[in-house]
């Protein structure tokens, strides 16, 4: 079986290690949602990564509610993006844009205070982020059925314009109780028209959403994020192995390069869940390359894909305070703390400053 530190084709993707970046929202863009020259240091020290999956990126103002992170679909945002990918490229790195839309999950201030939009008429727990602190979620209308063309559109107009930026292709983010994920789990998704009640009509976005980014910049430059986890963000479903199981053999059908699932146990970081994993019913009814990313560690991940169970596997955290890391993993080397304080800080300390392990040995 294949070790962390072999190579993987993914699609056009030519992987030469199994240990992914995952995306990771680090809000050091602008408030206008335009990428930093500190983001271009940031992902070149990560390019020893297999392939470095982008933090969240915007899709559209509609669908964009977390102060300073990145957007796609202006031009300004794309002509900032380039020579971030360009110093990946230089750094013999690969990367891709993860393509988001928050749906329920944005604040009305960031759409002049209009509502979000979501599958259905329903409200975010928690609080939300915004510029002037954290504020209750307000309830969501639904995305009108002739709205739908104009998101599809926005989807495409995003993958376009982030292969204009340079990047070597997409991931659709479809998990973590956004957008998409409100479509397709019954706890949020209420309607009774061709996108609710069954769940081949609560897959029909995803699917078409798919195909349209696959259509402009081709399947082989296409993936998905899936996170069949209990609850996350208050989204839920009911049946959640024959749900994700025919999104996956959705996205089968496209021919996308490969899948993620974010699929923590009992202790995970972001969303927990009791219920036995059902990535091994995906894997089988996806059938493609498989990325895990459910906090694993060097040993874990390894026998993953020792046991099968996935083709590569994603590392957040370790990666904020671990810019080396697929170096340190080979070499079973100490991990760096991150700062949880510094996560979405706009400042270069907790994002630039965390030492390599040649850096610290030196020290």
């Amino acid at each position: 079986m294949p070790s962390l530190f072999d190579p993987i084709r993914l699609g056009a993707i030519d992987a030469p290690n199994r240990i992914f970046m995952a995306p990771l929202t680090r809000a050091r863009a602008t408030r206008e949602h335009v990428p930093t020259p500190m983001m271009v240091e940031y992902y070149t020290q990560r390019a020893g990564a297999g392939l470095i999956l982008s933090e969240a990126t915007g899709i559209s103002r509609e669908g964009t509610g977390w102060p300073f992170c990145p957007g796609i679909w202006t031009d300004a945002q794309v002509e900032a993006w380039k020579p971030v990918v360009d110093a990946v490229h230089r750094a013999g790195g690969r990367i891709l844009c993860q393509l988001w839309h928050m749906g329920r999950i944005v604040h009305p201030d960031f759409l002049g205070g209009a509502q979000p939009v979501s599958a259905s008429a329903t409200t975010a727990p928690d609080q939300a982020h915004t510029y002037d602190g954290k504020k209750p979620y307000t309830q969501a209308r639904p995305l009108g059925l002739d709205e739908i063309p104009r998101l599809l559109g926005d989807y495409e107009r995003a993958a376009r314009n982030a292969i204009a930026a340079g990047f070597d292709g997409v991931q659709i983010h479809a998990a973590n109780g956004y957008l998409i994920d409100q479509f397709l789990r019954d706890g949020s998704n209420l309607r009774d028209d061709a996108y609710g009640g069954s769940i081949e009509n609560r897959v029909r976005l995803l699917a078409e959403v798919t195909q349209a980014v696959a259509g402009t910049v081709g399947p082989e430059r296409t993936a998905v994020r899936l996170s069949p986890n209990g609850e996350i963000q208050g989204v839920d479903d009911s049946n959640p192995e024959a749900l994700f199981g025919a999104a996956a053999s959705a996205l089968a059908k496209v021919g996308i390069a490969f899948l993620e699932l974010r699929e923590p146990g009992p202790n995970g970081t972001f969303g927990t869940s009791n219920r036995p994993p059902i990535a091994p019913a995906i894997k089988r009814s996806f059938g493609g390359p498989l990325v895990l990313n459910s906090d694993y560690d060097g040993p874990r991940a390894e026998a993953a894909l020792e046991a099968g169970e996935a083709d590569a596997i994603a590392f957040g955290r370790p990666f904020i305070a671990n810019p080396d890391l697929p170096a340190r993993l080979a070499k079973g080397a100490a991990l760096n703390k991150d700062d949880a304080k510094t996560w979405y800080s706009q400042g270069r300390a907790g994002y630039l400053d965390y030492p390599t392990l040649a850096e610290a040995n030196a020290a």
